[in-house]
């Protein structure tokens, strides 16, 4: 377990950036540098397609203290990817070879910008941010098992959360939770936080072990003050129809970031979450930003008040 006290107070704000998919230019790095964000979170996929390196060393030009979880694009072969979403085990295993290397070279082009997974990092003197199972890509199978196996001793959903669990039993009374795909349990319609648009056989495309990792850190008295998390974009692939992007359950805060694509094609509209923490009260809301760094819309996230 990775710890480091980034403030000893009980105000915090923090940017929740989503899914990049190859969107970040100089201009985020300027104003999140030249910003008062105490911390930057990003929810992973920062490739367009598999190739994560380029957008790692733009990022790494951030000065802020910033966490980050690898999403499903991260880190792997267009083969690999390829077989997981075509649920070709075989050519997986093959094409995942490397996969080891691959994330720590990640690791290392993003410089300051801390890569996490199953990982619990002090925020504060009772709040920390538990980053949960890197590369999640939904609940219908476990996928890249056998880099997860090797890495993190963890092959299936159960002992996920089982990993899962132990971090919150080091954690303090306040929780952050980070994640690429968010957890089960928010809705099973293709316009749900993390409902299946691309097959609505699927339903809810939220991750059991992540539920059992929240439901867990409340029964053991913790503050899951907010999940934030990505994966399902906010457009629906076949409607083109919003998807809902935060629900509250009178405990949590559940977000979606992954606003795709996050900028506009002529640069304008960058946009991120921004978070505000004062002890267990939490605020949010979705800002878009121009080139210049000024604020060009707000949206609030959550419920009023």
């Amino acid at each position: 377990m990775h710890v480091r006290a980034l403030a000893d107070n009980r105000s915090m704000k923090l940017a929740v950036i989503g899914d990049i998919h190859g969107f970040w230019d100089k201009c985020d790095t300027a104003y999140f540098n030249g910003s008062d964000y105490d911390a930057l979170l990003f929810v992973g996929d920062f490739a367009r397609w598999t190739n994560s390196l380029p957008m790692a060393r733009m990022l790494a030009g951030l000065t802020r203290p910033a966490w980050a979880i690898p999403g499903n694009h991260d880190a792997v072969t267009r083969l690999q990817l390829y077989a997981a979403i075509k649920h070709r085990p075989l050519l997986g295993a093959i094409a995942g070879i490397g996969m080891g290397w691959r994330v720590q070279r990640l690791t290392e082009t993003l410089g300051p910008v801390k890569l996490r997974g199953f990982s619990l990092d002090r925020l504060g003197t009772d709040l920390a941010l538990l980053t949960a199972r890197p590369h999640a890509m939904g609940p219908d199978r476990f996928y890249y098992r056998n880099y997860l196996k090797h890495r993190f001793g963890v092959g299936d959903f159960q002992a996920s959360g089982e990993r899962l669990k132990a971090l919150v039993d080091q954690a303090p009374k306040r929780l952050i939770i980070l994640a690429h795909n968010g957890p089960a349990g928010l809705g099973s319609t293709s316009d749900a936080l993390f409902g299946s648009d691309f097959n609505p056989a699927y339903g809810d495309f939220g991750d059991p072990d992540l539920r059992v990792a929240v439901d867990y850190a409340r029964a053991s008295g913790r503050r899951v003050l907010a999940v934030v998390a990505g994966h399902m974009h906010h457009r629906n692939r076949k409607t083109g129809s919003s998807r809902i992007t935060w629900v509250h359950d009178g405990q949590t805060l559940y977000l979606n970031a992954a606003y795709v694509p996050r900028m506009r094609r002529d640069g304008s509209h960058h946009h991120h979450i921004a978070l505000h923490i004062n002890g267990t009260a939490l605020t949010a809301e979705a800002l878009f930003v121009s080139r210049e760094g000024e604020v060009e819309a707000r949206e609030a996230l959550g419920p009023a008040g």
